[in-house]
């Protein structure tokens, strides 16, 4: 979209995204979805390990870690390098893995640089097969590291927490499960993910539909054949339907555009598609590397998307591409002249013409084109989404913008038009800025005496470092939410991981009851992340609905999505400088 001398039209690009973004506000915003409950309880049962019986476990233990994904993991291996043995890792999937055991969909795979993304790989002395490392392998590596470092031992798998409940008597959590579990742990990290609880759309009749039908992180394998890896051959007669156009259905709809008879894509908003260039792993360059080098690599990634100059880029991905060259700082983008935003569109222009260059169909490759500043939403890298939809058994069904009208018991209808399909299946995403716990996590956590953490975040989220909260000794919270956001999310776990493993040794060592923060260090942070998140919430407020923005409702100081303004890498060295002064500053410790 150019103006009279051929330069990019900022005024008319800029009008344009808002209107797009207004064909797609809901008054509802994220009341739009739906939980999996009741008759849809289905769409999360999990189809990969037969459920079993065991016999209840009671017992006191030093930690419990809940969740078994990457933050779990490498929270349970810093514990086991800290001489920590008393331990139990808790999950409600049937094996190691959080998101790599559920999301088995054909086409599974990271987009982080598989080198920086998957953690410990000096630690198990192990080089990923290719630069974006694909599902299957993922799930390999994750269980690998459960072997190695002996955590099946500890681990209670198939086994849902329904409580935390803190007593105050015996400076105990008291965490139960429905599998009738009684734990007593004086230390508790809570690392379910941000993205785990399954969700679907909100749409009429959605219960309706008699076809088959399943959510990407259940994949059914038995009714569609093949694997992870695709050829998908059940489905060579079948009229397949798929909802959603994010992350997840850039990578599984090629696999079902090569298998089924016929594929429908409903789209509300189209997803912005860089090209991956994923290739195997050089052999040569892997024998020359030294020790330390994946920490080098991460950092060196860390640095430059944080808009930290360095020598060289390392990794050399679209990831470094757009948040160097267009950058994660929103400082100037409601500002049409602005160089970022310039940047912006240029980039963003960049993505639209790809469209162009790979899709033949002219209309089809209109509705394709996202109209947004680049991260409104997160990038979905890919090499094949786009060349599908010039397959003749691959239908684009675009909304403009209002989603899907209704389902009936064998058709998806889009504005009055009936779509029949035999299969239907949701990439319609987890909850994920929900304030309710029990919603996004399974489970209510009860702190001092009995007030939720629900119930204190309701008028908005306060805590020390996005970990720690008031009311709530002991209890550690892996998230990135007021804390350090990167988009190597592994590698911030990873810093999460060794300072709660860091904190329990300095209370196991120093005789410490008890530590949270200090009513005045919470209200400090708090006040300080959300004093520096207007930026950010004012290009939330131009953006498309989606994730970051509450589904175009962003919440008063960011809400659940406001994090650290200073970047993850500025977010990293504060927590090291903290925990090496050993003054714990904005903590109240409670010594045995």
């Amino acid at each position: 979209m150019t103006d009279d001398k051929g330069s990019l039209d900022g005024a008319a690009l800029k009008a344009r995204y808002l209107a797009e973004r207004a064909k797609r506000l809901r008054a509802e915003g994220m009341d739009q979805y739906i939980a999996t409950s009741g008759a849809l309880a289905r769409y999360r049962e999990d189809p990969h390990t037969p459920q079993t019986t065991r016999a209840a476990v009671s017992e006191d233990i030093e930690v419990a870690v809940i969740g078994g994904g990457w933050g779990g993991l490498q929270a349970a291996v810093e514990l086991v390098k800290a001489g920590i043995d008393d331990f139990r890792i808790i999950d409600k999937a049937g094996d190691v893995g959080g998101v790599w055991y559920w999301n088995r969909y054909p086409g599974a795979s990271c987009d982080i640089e598989s080198y920086i993304y998957m953690p410990m790989l000096e630690d198990m002395d192990y080089i990923p097969t290719e630069k974006y490392t694909r599902g299957p392998e993922m799930f390999f590596y994750a269980r690998s590291v459960a072997e190695k470092f002996d955590l099946y031992r500890r681990a209670l798998l198939q086994t849902e927490v329904s409580e935390l409940r803190w007593d105050e008597a015996s400076g105990r959590w008291l965490i139960s499960t429905r599998q009738g579990d009684r734990l007593r742990a004086r230390f508790v990290l809570v690392s379910t993910g941000q993205l785990q609880s399954v969700r679907l759309p909100g749409i009429p009749g959605v219960e309706s539909y008699k076809g088959r039908s399943f959510h990407t992180s259940r994949w059914d394998y038995d009714y569609t054949g093949g694997n992870a890896t695709g050829g998908l051959d059940k489905l060579s007669d079948k009229r397949v339907g798929i909802i959603g156009t994010g992350a997840t259905a850039v990578q599984t709809i090629p696999h079902l555009g090569a298998s089924a008879g016929h594929l429908y894509v409903f789209q509300r908003t189209p997803a912005a598609v860089p090209a991956r260039n994923n290739g195997p792993t050089d052999p040569v360059w892997a024998e020359s590397l030294r020790p330390g080098w994946q920490m080098e690599r991460m950092v060196n990634f860390n640095r430059l998307i944080s808009g930290i100059p360095q020598k060289v880029d390392l990794v050399n991905d679209g990831w470094t591409e757009v948040l160097t060259g267009v950058g994660i700082e929103i400082a100037g983008y409601n500002d049409g002249d602005d160089s970022r935003q310039r940047a912006d569109f240029a980039y963003m222009e960049g993505i639209r013409a790809r469209v162009d260059d790979i899709v033949m169909d002219g209309t089809t490759a209109e509705a394709l084109k996202p109209w947004f500043n680049a991260m409104c939403k997160r990038p979905c890298f890919h090499d094949a989404y786009l060349d599908t939809f010039n397959r003749p058994n691959v239908s684009l069904v675009d909304t403009d913008g209002r989603g899907v009208e209704r389902i009936s018991e064998t058709a998806v209808w889009v504005n009055g038009e009936a779509y029949e399909v035999d299969c239907l299946i949701y990439a319609s995403g987890f909850e994920f800025q929900t304030p309710d716990l029990v919603s996004r996590n399974g489970f209510e956590i009860f702190g001092r005496g009995g007030q939720s953490l629900t119930e204190k975040w309701a008028p908005g989220m306060r805590t020390l470092f996005g970990h720690l909260n008031r009311g709530f000794p002991n209890l550690f919270n892996q998230t990135a939410s007021q804390s350090g956001l990167t988009a190597n999310v592994t590698h911030g776990l990873g810093e999460s991981a060794r300072h709660f493993a860091f904190m329990v040794g300095y209370c196991r060592d120093n005789r410490i009851r008890s530590f949270e923060p200090s009513a005045a260090a919470e209200d400090a942070w708090s006040e300080r992340v959300h004093a520096l998140s207007g930026l950010r919430a004012r290009f939330d407020a131009e953006c498309t609905p989606g994730y970051f923005n509450n589904d175009g409702q962003p919440q008063a100081g960011g809400g659940l999505a406001s994090f650290y303004p200073g970047g993850a890498e500025e977010f990293i060295a504060l927590i090291k400088d903290w925990c090496a002064a050993g003054t714990f500053e904005g903590l109240d410790i409670q010594h045995a």
